[in-house]
């Protein structure tokens, strides 16, 4: 997107509780890098509420493969994006990326929607 975009966020509790966050990115954004904030900002949340294990549920499959190591970054924004997931990794006890389909990640994309609006 050439004027920014939006990220969406949500936490469940082991109890089943909810939380949303929305993110609006001032700058012009490709879904990847879009899909790198989203990630980065949901781990800084996590950290502040002193998350310590983490299951993450993302829909940008390259993402999550290049954080998991199973592709490699041949963009140099891409590469410095993974690296910051990477440092912040060593935060928790417990970290797991899990790729879902994008129709079942459907209240994360109402927010991103919302965000970039």
């Amino acid at each position: 997107m050439t004027k920014g975009a939006g990220t969406g966020l949500v936490f469940v509790s082991p109890l089943g509780v909810r939380m949303r966050y929305m993110v609006r990115l001032h700058f012009p954004s490709s879904n990847n890098v879009t899909e790198y904030e989203a990630l980065i900002n949901g781990l800084r949340v996590a950290i502040e509420f002193g998350i310590r294990c983490l299951d993450v549920r993302g829909d940008s499959q390259l993402v999550i493969d290049q954080v998991m190591k199973e592709a490699s970054c041949h963009d140099a924004k891409m590469t410095v994006y993974c690296r910051e997931v990477h440092r912040l990794e060593d935060k928790f006890d417990g970290l797991e990326l899990n790729h879902i389909p994008r129709r079942l990640n459907e209240v994360a994309e109402m927010l991103v929607k919302a965000a970039s609006g």
